[in-house]
C-alpha cells in the first residue's frame, strides 16, 4: 500500500499536541480504514446468498470478490501518489464519497452485472481512500504520539477481522426490510455521508513536498495483463475453456514483459516508475514479493471455498457459518501480536517458516475432519484446524513486511512497502480467479439436488490440498528472506508497513 511511500516525505510538523482536533480526525480515518477492512471481509460470507437471490454464475460470484481485489491492487499506488500531488484530505474525502457512492450502487444492484460493476468502482475508490489513512495520521501526529495511534489502528485490524463476516452474516440473516443480502452494502451508507462530513471539517490538508509522478500507462498494463488473465480463468469453465481463452492467458505474459520494458524507460526517464524494478536485484525482496502474491493465491482459493462449502455444502446458515470462522480470526489476531513483539526478535525467519508450517498442517487437518466427517460435521469439530490455520497465518502476516523489506534501501522504502501489498491483493484476485479450476473444475455440470451437498464438500478437499501445496511452496521461499530481519526503517514507517500489511492481508 503506497501510504508508507508518503510517509518517508509527508511534513514533519504535525499538530500541536494540544490541538484535539487531531483526534476526531484520527476517529474520522479510522472509521474509514475499518469500513474498507469489514467491506472486504463481510461480502464472503453472504456470496451464497447472492448467488440464490440473484441468479448468480460461477464466473459471477467470482468477479464479485475478484473485481474488487484487482481495482484494489491496480490503483494503489497510483492512489497514494494522487494524494501525494493533491493532497492527502481531497483525494480522502474524494474516495469515501466515491466509495460511498459505490456501496449504493452494490446495494440496489438490479443484476449480477451491475453487481460486478460496482464492486470494481468500489475496489478503484478503496484504492483512492485507504492510502491516504496512515498518511494523515502521520501528518498530523508527532512522533511520541505514533506508537499510541498505530496501536489503535491494531485493535481496528483485529475487530474489523472478527466482526465482518459475523456483521455479515446477521444482516444477511436479518433480512431487514425483506432487502435479503443488500444492508451488507447499504451500512457503509451512513458510516460514509458522517465520515464525509466530518473530515472536511476536523482533517487537515497535507501534500508531499516531492511528489513521485503519475505512472498511467504502467496501471494500465498491469490492468489488462491482469484481465486477460483472470476473465478466462473465471469464464472458461463455464464457456469449455475456448481456444480463445488459452491465447488469451498466453497473451498476458507478453503484456507483462511490454510493462517491464516500459517501467525501466520510465524509471531512466523521470525516475517515478510504478514498480522500481531495480528492488528485484535484492534477493531477499524478490522472494518476499513471491511469498506475498503466492500467499495471496492461497488466501483467494481458501475463503471463498470455505464459505460454499459451509453454506451450500454443509446447508448452513450465514450466521452458523459466520460464528463458526470466530476462532480463526482470534488466532490470527493472537498469533500476529505474539509474533511480532515475542517471537521474530528472538527467532528471526524460522518463525515465518514455522508460520507457513503450522498453516499447512492445519490446512491438512481440516482436509482429514472434512473427509472423515463428510455432511455430518459440526462447527466444534471445525474449530482446532481452524485455530491451527489462524496460529499459522498470524505467524507469517505481521512480521513478512519487516522481513520482506529488510534488506532493501532506505530511499526505496515506500516504493517496496507499496508493491509488496499491491501484489498481495493481485494474488488475492488469482486465487479468486483459479476457484473455477480448483473448486468448481470437480463439480459435475448437470448435479441433482441430492448430489449438490456432497459434491460441494469433495470439491471443497480438493481445492485445500491446493492450498497445502501452496503453503509448502511459501516455505521453501521464505529460506531466501534474511535470518534476522533488521528494521531498516525509522520507527514510526516500520509500524505502518505492519499495519498495512495486516490490513489488506
Amino acid at each position: 500500500m503506497t501510504s508508507t511511500e508518503q510517509t518517508l516525505s509527508a511534513p514533519r510538523t504535525p499538530a500541536g499536541p494540544g490541538d484535539r482536533r487531531r483526534w476526531l480526525a484520527l476517529a474520522i480515518v479510522m472509521a474509514a480504514a475499518f469500513m474498507d477492512l469489514v467491506d472486504v471481509t463481510i461480502v464472503n460470507i453472504a456470496i451464497p446468498s447472492i448467488q440464490r437471490d440473484e441468479g448468480a454464475s460461477v464466473g459471477q460470484i467470482q468477479w464479485i470478490t475478484a473485481g474488487y481485489a484487482l481495482a484494489f491492487a491496480a490503483g494503489l499506488i497510483t492512489g497514494g501518489r494522487l494524494g501525494d500531488i493533491h493532497g492527502r484530505k481531497r483525494l480522502f474525502l474524494l474516495g469515501i464519497a466515491g466509495f460511498t457512492l459505490a456501496s449504493a450502487l452494490c446495494g440496489f444492484a438490479a443484476n449480477p452485472e451491475m453487481l460486478v460493476a460496482a464492486r470494481i468502482l468500489q475496489g478503484g475508490m478503496a484504492a483512492m481512500m485507504v492510502p491516504q489513512v496512515l498518511s494523515i495520521v502521520h501528518a498530523t501526529f508527532p512522533a511520541h504520539e505514533r506508537g499510541k495511534v498505530f496501536g489503535l489502528f491494531g485493535a481496528i485490524v483485529g475487530l474489523g477481522a472478527v466482526s465482518g463476516p459475523l456483521l455479515g452474516a446477521l444482516l444477511t440473516e436479518w433480512n431487514l426490510f425483506g432487502l435479503e443480502w443488500r444492508p451488507i452494502f447499504l451500512i457503509n451508507l451512513p458510516v460514509g455521508v458522517v465520515a464525509l462530513l466530518l473530515g472536511r471539517r476536523f482533517i487537515t490538508e497535507s501534500r508531499a513536498p516531492k511528489a513521485l509522478k503519475l505512472d498511467l500507462v504502467g496501471v494500465a498494463l498491469v490492468t489488462l495483463g491482469l484481465l486477460m488473465l483472470l476473465y478466462p480463468l473465471t469464464r472458461g469453465r463455464e464457456l469449455h475453456w475456448p481456444v480463445w481463452g488459452y491465447v488469451s492467458m498466453a497473451g498476458a505474459f507478453g503484456v507483462f514483459v511490454a510493462l517491464v520494458a516500459y517501467e525501466r524507460r520510465k524509471a531512466a526517464r523521470d525516475g517515478s516508475p510504478l514498480v522500481e524494478l531495480s528492488l528485484f536485484r535484492v534477493k531477499s525482496f524478490a522472494a518476499g514479493i513471491a511469498v506475498q502474491t503466492v500467499f495471496g493465491v492461497a488466501l483467494g482459493i481458501f475463503f471463498l471455498v470455505w464459505t460454499l462449502y459451509m453454506q451450500i455444502g454443509l446447508g448452513w446458515s450465514p450466521l452458523r457459518a459466520g460464528l463458526t470462522g470466530v476462532p480463526f480470526s482470534l488466532a490470527v489476531s493472537t498469533a500476529a501480536g505474539l509474533s511480532v513483539q515475542k517471537l521474530v526478535p528472538r527467532f528471526g525467519r524460522k518463525v515465518l517458516q514455522a508460520g507457513a508450517l503450522v498453516m499447512g498442517a492445519g490446512v491438512l487437518l481440516y482436509i482429514w475432519e472434512a473427509h472423515r466427517y463428510g455432511l455430518s460435521i459440526a462447527s466444534w469439530q471445525m474449530a482446532l484446524p481452524l485455530v491451527v490455520m489462524g496460529t499459522g497465518m498470524g505467524l507469517i502476516v505481521a512480521p513478512l513486511t519487516d522481513a520482506v523489506l529488510s534488506e532493501v534501501p532506505r530511499e526505496h522504502a515506500g516504493s517496496a512497502s507499496g508493491l509488496i501489498n499491491t501484489v498481495q491483493q493481485m494474488g488475492n484476485a488469482l486465487g479468486l480467479g483459479l476457484v473455477s479450476v480448483v473448486f468448481f473444475g470437480v463439480i459435475g455440470d448437470r448435479l441433482t439436488r441430492a448430489e449438490v451437498r456432497p459434491a460441494f464438500v469433495h470439491a471443497f478437499q480438493h481445492a485445500l490440498w491446493w492450498v497445502a501445496g501452496v503453503m509448502g511452496v511459501i516455505f521453501l521461499l521464505m529460506s531466501a528472506l534474511p535470518k534476522r530481519p533488521a528494521q531498516h526503517v525509522e520507527g514510526a514507517v516500520a509500524e505502518v508497513a505492519a499495519v498495512e500489511s495486516a490490513l489488506v492481508g
